[in-house]
């Protein structure tokens, strides 16, 4: 029996022939990631083991969350991750006004790409499956024992494969595809399952289409979300990834639990409805218009450039609804940068947007933009659970850069086809 992509890389890393769904291996790491959150409590474990990291440039450290400091005790985590870093010669340590969204500088600095095990104390670390790698989120005593022993032990996970086909419409993007498969198999459809995406249609979707889908991976269950390597994996990483990788493509015998089928040209924009990301709608089936109070653009979901593009794109010439506070929030630096180059951030304050250092903030209810009791968020974030983004009685709408943007223009849930 032929291995799916997943497998292959589990068995390459646990230096077996062959793995199977349901068998624990123990596995070589390429990279172990943490942030500001879930770092002290990772380091507090790890001294207790007693000995020096495993390689000191397969460790990445991204202090994202609550920073630039939020107050007192988030200055505190921060210190604890710099004075860890310095203490081990961290190479990949992220200091504030040089870091970004860690699930988007990782990819962005190359030190994630085709065939690679990683893991990360964040459960969205499974974003870099969009690459043709294995990743995916740890608890802090795993990634305590990775950082000490560069080894961890998995499951082997059973797939579902997930057949994309057809082109997408202008005004999809991956976050559409995404929060559609979400909402057809629910939750908890892919709970500790594989997601490997197959199909014609991949070629359709852009490199942070891709990214945007395997972040979302965690949202249905699922361990890890995959994608081949083609052209455009191949453009992204060379030239950016470190060092020699090896692509996995999956065998024509290999074995899928199950398989979904969408076709990306049947798609429209749609919004995930308060408490769950699977509780999604078409925007054009929504019936009675939904007053907002907020937007935020931004996130390790879709913070990129090609981002912030298509929200630039339908703001431009537009003021925000002056009901709403439209936040943004490029997800690294170098976004920001070429965002400003291109003229984008331009757009952004002429709408009446505020537009912010790269962080985590408002998405886990952080900071710079937290809701209070009644209010309603549109959000290209990826959760929208009970309390996610202030308090208990706030509601969040997960969408993508075309709907957010759309959506703070009129003071409602829109599609961008209703931007005149």
């Amino acid at each position: 029996m032929g291995m799916n992509m997943t497998e292959k890389i589990l068995a390459r890393h646990a230096g077996l022939s062959h793995v199977e769904p349901g068998q624990l291996i123990t596995c070589q790491l390429d990279m172990v990631l943490a942030n500001d959150i879930t770092a002290p409590p990772s380091i507090k474990e790890f001294e207790r083991i007693g000995r020096p990291v495993f390689d000191n440039e397969k460790i990445a450290l991204v202090p994202d969350h609550f920073q630039p400091a939020k107050d007192i005790k988030a200055a505190g985590l921060g210190k604890i991750v710099r004075d860890f870093a310095k203490k081990h010669k961290i190479k990949n340590y992220f200091e504030i006004g040089r870091v970004g969204i860690e699930h988007v500088i990782l990819p962005e600095f190359g030190l994630v790409g085709p065939g690679m095990l990683t893991i990360g104390a964040d459960s969205h670390t499974c974003t870099y499956g969009a690459l043709n790698g294995f990743s995916t989120g740890v608890g802090t005593t795993d990634l305590a024992v990775g950082m000490a022993t560069g080894r961890a032990w998995f499951k082997v996970p059973e797939t579902i494969e997930v057949h994309l086909t057809g082109e997408k419409p202008a005004d999809v993007n991956g976050k559409d595809v995404i929060l559609t498969l979400i909402g057809m198999i629910g939750v908890d459809g892919a709970l500790y399952k594989s997601l490997e995406f197959t199909g014609e249609g991949v070629a359709a979707l852009t490199m942070t289409d891709r990214l945007t889908i395997a972040n979302m991976a965690i949202e249905a269950g699922a361990k890890n979300g995959i994608f081949p390597f083609d052209e455009k994996t191949k453009e992204y990483v060379e030239g950016r990834v470190k060092g020699a990788y090896e692509p996995v493509t999956s065998d024509a015998d290999a074995k899928y639990c199950r398989t979904v089928e969408i076709d990306l040209s049947s798609l429209r924009p749609v919004v995930a409805f308060p408490h769950l990301p699977g509780n999604t709608k078409r925007v054009m089936d929504i019936a009675e218009p939904i007053k907002i109070d907020q937007v935020v653009i931004g996130s390790c979901t879709n913070g990129r450039l090609e981002d912030l593009e298509i929200s630039a794109g339908l703001l431009k010439g537009h003021e925000v609804h002056p009901d709403v506070r439209c936040i943004v929030i490029p997800g690294s630096q170098a976004v920001y940068q070429e965002a400003m180059h291109l003229g984008y951030i331009d757009v952004f304050i002429d709408a009446g947007c505020a537009v912010a250092a790269p962080t985590c903030g408002p998405c886990l209810g952080g900071y710079m933009g937290i809701l209070t009791a009644g209010e309603r968020c549109v959000s290209t974030t990826n959760r929208n659970f009970r309390g996610r983004m202030g308090h208990v009685d706030s509601e969040v709408y997960l969408a993508g850069p075309h709907v957010a943007a759309a959506s703070a223009i009129l003071g409602r849930i829109a599609a961008p086809e209703e931007v005149k």
